[in-house]
Order: structure tokens, then C-alpha cells, then sequence
């Protein structure tokens, strides 16, 4: 009988890992620590996730930010398909969940929160869309994974990870809550742009 093969193997996400578990643990907590100092506190934050693997890592950030100030930091979704600028190029998307916090966020201090920051077009499109939302005081950008190639002059406040890539490269970023697996990796080629988990400037 041949050997079953090992499950983590089989589960293993394709590419080099450049990020494991611990990796994305260490990383999310400096960015909670990060923005806690830059705006002195959690009083009137917001965190806004940008789906799909924004919302998850806004929802740890904003665990580890209660855990240093014992109180909640509202958190929500913001959906940015019908803002993008290639919605005439590319096939039809699926319209994702935007779900503001009871609170709103007039002058509040809104982070962002993305996966990958690549040619800033999808923040771009998350600030349009936020306009259609509230008027915060202040919008701070936090991402994963910053790799480089900005198309607009756009520009992360809080960044896990700076990773230098080549523009035939794809970086995929895989989380428990979707993917069972905690992992960023790099692989030769570009996605296909139909998968979740793609970066931000490959959807």
C-alpha cells in the first residue's frame, strides 16, 4: 500500500514562504504596537478591513490593540469593487460586504487594512468609497505586506513586511480564517486574478 502523503505537505501553499505563522503573529503585533504610538492610544480608532484578507487582519490587530488597552476598537469591512478603475477591464466581480461599525466614522481615525500593498489602486478605491461613508479626521494605511512597484503615490503607514518583488513575480498571502493556513509566499508568474488571497494590484 503506498504511503499516505504528509498532510502538511498537502496543505502547503505553493511558492516560497516568506512569511510563516509566527512570522504574521510578530508582524500584526508590531503594527498594533505601531499605530497605539502613533495616535496615543485607541481613542477614536477605527479599523476598517478591505475584503477579503483585510477584514481578518483587522480583526487580530484589533485583538492585540485591546489586549494592551483593555478596551474594544470597533471594527468593520469596506468593500471597494464598484470604486476600482479597471471594473471595465476586467470580468464582472463578486460585490463584497461593507459593514461600518454602529459609530460610523466621522472624525474618527480610520486604518485601512489590506494584505498586500502593490500599485495602490485599490486604496485608492478605498478612499472614494469611503467618502460615500463618513468623514474621518484622519486615514492611516496598514498592510501585511508592502511589494514595492506603486502606481499611484500612495504610501503605508504600517507595514509587516517590505518585500522588494519583480513584476513577473505574484505574492499570495493565505490566512486561517479562509485558507486553514497562515503563510505569505512568492512564486514565479502571475496570478490568474480570479482567487482570492491575490494581491491587492493583481485583482
Amino acid at each position: 500500500m503506498p504511503a499516505r502523503p504528509d498532510a502538511a505537505a498537502v496543505s502547503a501553499p505553493p511558492g516560497r514562504t516568506v512569511l510563516d505563522p509566527p512570522d504574521i503573529t510578530r508582524a500584526l503585533t508590531r503594527i498594533a504596537h505601531e499605530i497605539l504610538e502613533r495616535n496615543k492610544g485607541a481613542a477614536d480608532l477605527v479599523l476598517l478591513g478591505i475584503p477579503t484578507r483585510g477584514v481578518p487582519l483587522a480583526t487580530r490587530i484589533a485583538a492585540k490593540i485591546a489586549a494592551v488597552e483593555g478596551a474594544e476598537v470597533p471594527v468593520g469591512s469596506l468593500d471597494v469593487t464598484m470604486y476600482r478603475d479597471d471594473l471595465r477591464m476586467r470580468p464582472a466581480r463578486t460585490l463584497l460586504h461593507t459593514d461600518i461599525p454602529p459609530g460610523g466614522i466621522d472624525d474618527k481615525v480610520v486604518v485601512l487594512v489590506d494584505d498586500v500593498l502593490f500599485s495602490g489602486r485599490t486604496i485608492r478605491a478605498a478612499l472614494d468609497a469611503m467618502n460615500d461613508v463618513g468623514r474621518p479626521s484622519v486615514v492611516q494605511l496598514a498592510v501585511l505586506v508592502d511589494r514595492g512597484h506603486r502606481q499611484l503615490p500612495i504610501r503605508a503607514d504600517f507595514v509587516g513586511k517590505n518585500l522588494p518583488t519583480s513584476l513577473v513575480e505574484s505574492v499570495r498571502v493565505r490566512l486561517a480564517e479562509f485558507d486553514d493556513v497562515d503563510a505569505v509566499t512568492i512564486a514565479d508568474g502571475p496570478t490568474d486574478g480570479t482567487t482570492d488571497g491575490t494581491t491587492e494590484g493583481e485583482r
